[in-house]
């Protein structure tokens, strides 16, 4: 018989619930939140690529599929974007929220839910609807900041993350049951996952240092380098003498903050000079291409290097094509990723949480995103009159719904397979018995008599 228990271990470098999987000091635990976030809002290049990514997401649209075609399971998708349309914050703003995984490698949230009680005055049962039913409150990001440890059991299952947030910094633990880990890749069940910039940060470091030094070398070259000189007869550098110490460190920050504005000048005693020393030759560098190529190197990282066909005189728009499209099928990516999540941990929960009136469902309703770009939807067309011309695809709700979405058109008001429904009970409730059909057809004036009696009950009259 085969040993059920579990007898290896994944190997995660974790102690005290601190991952440590990042070789680089300066980008693990709170070192690294602080680097990635001084990366995201410091940096002009990581800054355009974060937010094209965030307006792409943003734009895309968002669908709840049932799981069969039984009416329960079409009432529980109903139920869930009912509830991603209900929430104390909008489902973008949420989004928004949750992309900071990009960012950070990945992003907790807390699932707050509520009963669902009409409009009432109490914020835990306020809602649009007044159907019983617990729905989401809200979905608050647990700040990667905040982070104080990661709980573990003994067979290195996630059990939940411990925060520990401003104002009262007190400790808060959040179940994994009751949050969303979204994360960018899962290397050893790292709940931390891996950030989008972790490949931009050799690039972006010494972008930054030598931009530094371009500054102060541009502003030496036009200030010029300060020297002062002593009188002959005064030892400034003797360090028995406090007056000569003093004097020194003084004339040493005088130097150091001489600047070209409007508060420039210096003020010297009787015997000391000041010379502004010029540059002896020119840079044998140029910084700005140096520059230039830290920055393009840091957009292939997340393959948005597009961003710089045109302003460096290259490229061509059928590389820009290719460039874009590559681009969004890694955004695209990214929502495989936000909608794998609400999949597996944010809807079940939901579901099951209301308790036994949603029993009789195929299965889980399915969270499902709209393309990045707008497809175009002449092939789109083309192709469907070809598939059902030749009876491969037959029409259908489903696809009625795709065509809507991707020709920007309103969505239906009223489900087709419902009307159909209720039109052919109607026809059956309305044609005449087969007897009196057979007994009295054969007689003209009587079928005229069944036909104006059916056009009454129709209420064609």
């Amino acid at each position: 018989m085969a040993d059920k228990k579990e007898m290896g271990r994944i190997g995660q470098r974790r102690y005290s619930g601190v991952i440590y999987e990042e070789f680089l000091p300066e980008l693990r635990g709170k070192r690294g939140i602080e680097t990635y976030r001084e990366m995201s809002e410091n940096d002009d290049v990581i800054g355009a690529i974060l937010f094209a990514i965030e307006m792409l997401v943003r734009q895309a649209s968002w669908n709840v599929q049932p799981s069969g075609s039984r009416a329960k399971d079409r009432e529980a998708a109903a139920f869930i974007e009912s509830c991603m349309n209900d929430m104390q914050d909008t489902w973008i703003d949420t989004i928004s929220e949750i992309l900071s995984f990009l960012t950070y490698g990945w992003s907790f949230h807390e699932i707050v839910y509520k009963r669902r009680m009409g409009n009432t005055k109490d914020s835990r049962t306020r809602s649009k609807y007044a159907d019983g039913l617990i729905g989401w409150k809200k979905l608050p990001i647990r700040a990667q900041e905040t982070l104080y440890q990661w709980e573990y059991d003994e067979e290195d299952n996630l059990l939940g993350m411990t925060q520990m947030p401003p104002p009262y910094f007190q400790l808060y633990t959040i179940p994994i049951n009751k949050a969303l880990l979204f994360r960018t890749k899962s290397r050893k069940n790292n709940p931390e996952g891996r950030s989008i910039l972790r490949n931009a940060y050799r690039s972006w470091y010494f972008k930054r240092r030598i931009q530094e030094i371009e500054g102060i070398g541009i502003e030496r070259d036009l200030a010029g380098l300060p020297v002062i000189y002593g009188p002959e007869n005064f030892d400034l550098w003797n360090e028995q003498s406090p007056e000569s110490v003093a004097i020194r460190v003084g004339l040493e920050a005088m130097v150091r903050n001489i600047r070209r504005d409007e508060l420039e000048g210096v003020v010297l005693p009787n015997g000391f000079q000041l010379e502004l020393l010029s540059s002896g030759g020119t840079r044998q560098f140029d910084t700005n291409a140096i520059i230039e190529r830290y920055d393009t190197r840091m957009a292939m990282t997340v393959l948005a290097d597009f961003i710089f066909l045109g302003h460096q005189q290259n490229g061509s728009w059928a590389l820009s094509s290719d460039k874009t499209a590559l681009f969004a099928m890694a955004c695209g990516a990214f929502l495989d990723i936000i909608c794998e999540t609400f999949n597996s941990q944010g809807i079940p929960s939901l579901i099951d949480i209301n308790g036994a009136y949603f029993n009789g469902i195929t299965d889980y309703p399915k969270l499902t995103h709209g393309d990045i770009e707008d497809v175009d939807i002449t092939k789109i067309s083309t192709f469907i009159k070809d598939m059902t011309g030749i009876g491969v695809l037959v029409p259908d709700d489903g696809l009625e719904d795709y065509i809507r979405q991707v020709g920007h058109l309103p969505k239906r008001t009223v489900d087709s397979r419902e009307w159909e429904e209720k039109r052919e009970r109607q026809q059956e409730q309305n044609q005449p018995p087969e007897i009196e059909r057979e007994s009295k057809g054969n007689q003209p004036e009587e079928q005229e008599i069944l036909r104006e009696e059916a056009k009454k009950r129709l209420g064609r009259m």
